[in-house]
């Protein structure tokens, strides 16, 4: 029997020290994917037009931005990135739809003029 705990002690606490970093260094790299994808998940779930008009004006200004990108790239059926004068007044078109429309749930690409007048 060894009577010494000090070899034993001290490999249990280099053991914890590394298992410790390693567990901080495994959430700092998750933390990380998962920042890095956030925008990526958020495309993939982004409904484009299909987006109710209840929904997109809650939504903030980079997210809005996104929705009506994809709505430009399906409407056009062009998967490029549109011209950023196309994003913006696509914009202020569907932010003055939207907020107007009296079925909030009319998709954005249905806004229109007289959904403002008309609950359709």
């Amino acid at each position: 029997m060894n009577a010494d705990p000090t070899p034993h002690g001290a490999s249990l606490t280099s053991t914890c020290s590394r298992r410790r970093q390693f567990n901080t260094v495994l959430g700092v790299a998750v933390v990380a994917l998962l920042l890095a994808g956030c925008t990526d998940i958020q495309r993939a779930l982004n409904r484009g037009g299909d987006t109710p008009c209840n929904e997109y004006v809650k939504q903030d200004q980079d997210t809005k931005r996104m929705t009506i990108t994809k709505f430009v790239k399906q409407q056009t059926g062009d998967e490029h990135e549109p011209a950023g004068t196309v994003v913006d007044a696509t914009m202020v078109s569907v932010d003055l739809l939207c907020g107007a429309q009296l079925n909030g749930e009319t998709p954005i690409k249905n806004a229109d003029v007289a959904g403002i007048f008309i609950k359709k």
